[in-house]
């Protein structure tokens, strides 16, 4: 995200483009190529929160939402299943598709200015892989900055080669993470188990019951369980990152990128996105993998499809756009945000009211947390960017790179 972000606020002509300047300054190609990234961005931290948001309001957290993956569907547990399949796995496919664009833009801005790539990036994928760490130590077990900085460096690297073999590590990457798909699938359709006994409830439950600094000491006693996801997806991370820049590269946010535009809809939008939803809804948490990492990755590309299609038809961004794009050009310090928030509110440090509301109540008791959530990370975002030009993150973020890399 922060890769993305200091680029993505230029428009062609260098100007800094902001969302309180008329709307009449997007009737122009390049600022609505520009408004949809930061609306991508600001549509994919909203969109992750609406995955984490069933994990916070857990009261055994993580490892409580994981289990209850495979529960049988009554009552609300029905609603609960579509509303969380709708998220799982599409916006933060997204994320990543969109750190991937952040990379060719980079790159793209390296090459005009004459400088050499992946040149300084390491430092920013140190600083990011940092800013990781924190955020999964003092706020949330399921961070993905970390995984982020580490697939990022070696992309870097790979985007400095040519194309033919960006085409081929493309593929070997896809390859092996379709490979681990069918290896589980054939694992699965042999066990001879029929049912995995229940995780045993958490005893001490340091979610509900813990201090800050229990939960701390939780995920570091628990950090090879927690960060397995970030292992295991590796290699989609590196597909999608190349992916992404090859279509920022081919034109999917230019007009004449509509054919690219037009494939990525029908693909993921009319193809991908009903299998998506009636496998993963029918299936229960036994087809999470498939649905997770298998059909919303081509959601994913056809959100990112008609985002672009409908800023480069729209000569006014609105509302919401704006408030979208506030919350892009702030991704980093939202996504940080909004799980301290949703923490606060839901763990036993906090307010603890995720332990506190009964079975029956959790799925609006969810729906509110997100809604209230959301209004304070937009409104955050609305206000900061009012008087300055990053977020308090990025703005440290950028301090420090500058100060380790003795940029001006």
């Amino acid at each position: 995200m922060t890769e993305s972000i200091a680029d993505s606020q230029l428009d062609t002509a260098g100007r800094h483009h902001k969302p309180d300047e008329p709307d009449t300054a997007s009737t122009t190609a390049a600022p609505s190529r520009l408004i949809a990234l930061d609306v991508l961005r600001g549509i994919a931290i909203l969109g992750t929160l609406g995955t984490n948001i069933w994990i916070l309001t857990n009261a055994e957290g993580l490892l409580g939402y994981v289990d209850e993956l495979g529960s049988d569907a009554t009552g609300w547990m029905w609603a609960e299943r579509v509303m969380q399949q709708v998220a799982q796995g599409k916006f933060l496919g997204l994320l990543t598709i969109m750190f991937g664009i952040g990379l060719a833009i980079q790159q793209g801005s390296a090459a005009r200015g004459g400088r050499r790539w992946p040149g300084n990036y390491p430092w920013r994928a140190g600083l990011l892989l940092l800013d990781g760490l924190l955020n999964f130590l003092f706020i949330a077990e399921f961070d993905v900055l970390m995984g982020y900085a580490a697939t990022g460096l070696i992309v870097a690297f790979i985007l400095a080669t040519s194309e033919r073999a960006q085409r081929r590590w493309l593929i070997i990457a896809a390859s092996i993470h379709v490979t681990m798909l069918t290896l589980i699938a054939v694992a699965m359709a042999f066990d001879s188990r029929q049912d995995s006994a229940p995780q045993e409830s958490l005893d001490p439950n340091p979610y509900a019951d813990g201090t800050f600094w229990d939960l701390v000491l939780f995920r570091l006693e628990n950090a090879g369980a927690f960060r397995i996801e970030t292992v295991f997806v590796f290699p989609m991370s590196i597909a999608l990152f190349l992916t992404g820049a090859r279509l920022f590269r081919a034109g999917v946010f230019r007009l004449e990128g509509a054919r690219i535009r037009k494939r990525l809809m029908i693909a993921g939008l009319a193809v991908a996105a009903p299998l998506d939803l009636i496998v993963g809804v029918l299936g229960g948490g036994d087809m999470l993998l498939f649905t997770r990492y298998g059909t919303a990755p081509f959601v994913a590309f056809g959100i990112l499809a008609l985002v672009a299609e409908f800023y480069l038809r729209r000569p006014r961004v609105g509302f919401f756009g704006r408030r979208l794009t506030e919350v892009g050009r702030t991704a980093l310090s939202c996504y940080i945000l909004q799980n301290l928030v949703g923490s606060i509110l839901c763990y036993g440090w906090g307010f603890g009211l995720a332990a506190r509301v009964s079975p029956d109540a959790r799925v609006p008791f969810t729906v509110g947390t997100y809604l209230v959530v959301a209004l304070i990370i937009v409104g955050f975002a609305h206000l900061w960017l009012r008087r300055f030009e990053r977020g308090p993150v990025e703005w440290l973020w950028n301090a420090s790179y500058r100060t380790l890399t003795r940029e001006r």
